[in-house]
């Protein structure tokens, strides 16, 4: 089957939606870190919008871990196709925006220097959280992290995200290559913010007069990033290959719901992403603590709880009524209470359209997926929350259950005593609890609190937030998890 490519754009069925422009005309002013689906389906096709009126912001896309979708993109001029799957209908678009790639691991000498080309203003990254190196309790960098250790050892040769920033930065210092947007676009709370303190720290180890250049030379605007963006399957690679007609080997699947929000804190050159559907805004803080409370709190809570009692999509699990309501009522008086609304934001709106688009069953979102790296996750997507309420004397019970559910997903033993395959940084860490504990559940619990690059050091003290969670992870292994939410407050 001949492959999807710039030489057969112009025979694709009329029906498939292809860039308003070509592609061969569009330079590179964009370098994205963390080559995913994620970013594939979300800034680039923003990106794509803008590029028939402004062609400087061709995107050079960079795969950070693995060469495989460098290779298979590359192989395609850069096109893939975006599948865009509603409840009753969908659509077919060729994305061009990616007009370069590279991989990480070829050596950092070459993305260093592209990054520091003068025509190079913006970085955008979505690395997920694990990719900062960072401590995600406390949003500091973690100079133990073996990627880090590496870095400040061989500065010009990074491997890390922060790494290769403060690399770059270095190099437009010396060739005097103009100021540079630095663009967070992954799950973070102060994203903008958490990620210029990581460079910066690690700047400071490097060459503290680094630090001051940035002052005036590096721009970290914070962003609320949200659309879902599940794994791609066999299926629907067969499905856009039945629609466009040739082969596609790394096309994108994404729902219609499609949001970017962006602090207008910029000190060179970018593009006009608001005329392409974007917000550009002052404050960004309430926008993404509702976004990560509710959405990626839910989603987590959906994943670990579905997960065990058997669903393996998210839309499964948010369509089963004992699980739909507990989230909703989770959302309702644990989450929305300590929110700020955004301008033009109903909360209880946001909630139930959040609930329509986790039901979607066009999008099979694994709950393994939305699972994974669950370390990183639940400080900002979880203990965050917690703790608002915890000082405002509010009740926790059902978020407390949310962190049991994701520590009897780590125990890594399902309910039906078949193994999970727990992905996550800390895996081997969490295997070692529980084959200490087997048949201790409290103390698998204290074991896992015990951790405080996750708890810090203020909740594993506090016994209202203790107390709760080893109680419902008792009653996820006594009672199964659906026994133990239709028994709790959430589910009534």
């Amino acid at each position: 089957m001949t492959r999807l490519s710039l030489s057969t754009l112009a025979s694709l069925p009329a029906s498939v939606a292809r860039p308003p422009y070509d592609p061969t005309g569009v330079t590179v002013g964009i370098v994205h870190l963390g080559l995913g689906a994620f970013h594939r389906a979300h800034q680039a096709v923003f990106t794509d919008d803008v590029l028939a009126r402004d062609p400087r912001w061709g995107i050079l896309g960079v795969s950070m871990k693995t060469p495989r979708s460098t290779s298979l993109l590359a192989a395609q001029d850069g096109l893939y196709a975006l599948l865009v799957k509603g409840n009753d209908e969908s659509s077919v678009r060729v994305i061009g925006a990616l007009r370069e790639t590279a991989f990480a691991g070829s050596g950092a000498a070459a993305l260093v220097d592209r990054i520091a080309d003068p025509r190079v203003t913006c970085v955008t990254l979505t690395v997920t959280e694990k990719g900062y190196c960072h401590d995600p309790a406390s949003g500091r960098l973690d100079f133990a992290h073996p990627d880090i250790v590496h870095d400040v050892a061989h500065s010009n040769e990074p491997v890390s995200a922060p790494g290769l920033l403060v690399a770059a930065l270095n190099a437009r210092r010396k060739r005097n290559a103009g100021p540079l947007n630095i663009v967070c676009c992954d799950n973070l709370p102060r994203n903008g913010r958490v990620v210029e303190g990581l460079v910066r720290e690690l700047a400071q180890r490097r060459d503290a007069s680094l630090v001051d250049w940035m002052g005036a030379h590096t721009a970290f605007p914070g962003t609320m990033v949200d659309r879902i963006v599940p794994a791609t399957t066999d299926g629907d690679i067969a499905e856009v290959e039945r629609r466009i007609g040739v082969r596609d080997a790394a096309p994108v699947v994404a729902e219609p719901y499609n949001q970017w929000v962006i602090e207008d804190r910029f000190v060179a050159a970018r593009p006009a992403w608001e005329s392409a559907g974007a917000t550009l805004v002052r404050e960004i803080e309430p926008f993404e603590t509702l976004k990560l409370r509710m959405l990626n709190g839910s989603h987590s809570t959906l994943a670990y709880l579905g997960y065990l009692s058997g669903y393996d999509t998210i839309a499964k699990a948010a369509s089963d009524p004992a699980l739909a309501a507990f989230v909703e009522r989770q959302m309702v008086e644990e989450i929305a209470p300590t929110l700020v609304a955004p301008p033009s934001v109903r909360i209880a709106d946001y909630g139930a359209e959040l609930m329509r688009r986790f039901r979607n069953p066009a999008l099979p979102h694994r709950t393994r997926q939305v699972a994974m790296d669950g370390s990183q996750k639940l400080p900002q997507r979880l203990l965050g929350t917690i703790r608002d309420n915890l000082a405002a004397g509010r009740p926790i019970e059902r978020l407390a259950l949310s962190v049991a559910s994701w520590m009897r997903y780590v125990y890594g033993r399902d309910e039906r005593h078949e193994p999970i395959d727990v992905a996550d940084p800390l895996a081997a860490r969490f295997a070692t609890l529980a084959a200490a504990h087997r048949g201790d559940i409290e103390g698998f619990a204290r074991g896992l609190l015990a951790i405080d690059a996750i708890f810090g050091d203020d909740l594993p003290r506090e016994p209202r937030f203790t107390q709760p969670v080893i109680a419902s992870l008792v009653a996820l292994f006594r009672d199964g998890a659906l026994g133990t939410v239709t028994q709790s407050k959430g589910a009534r």
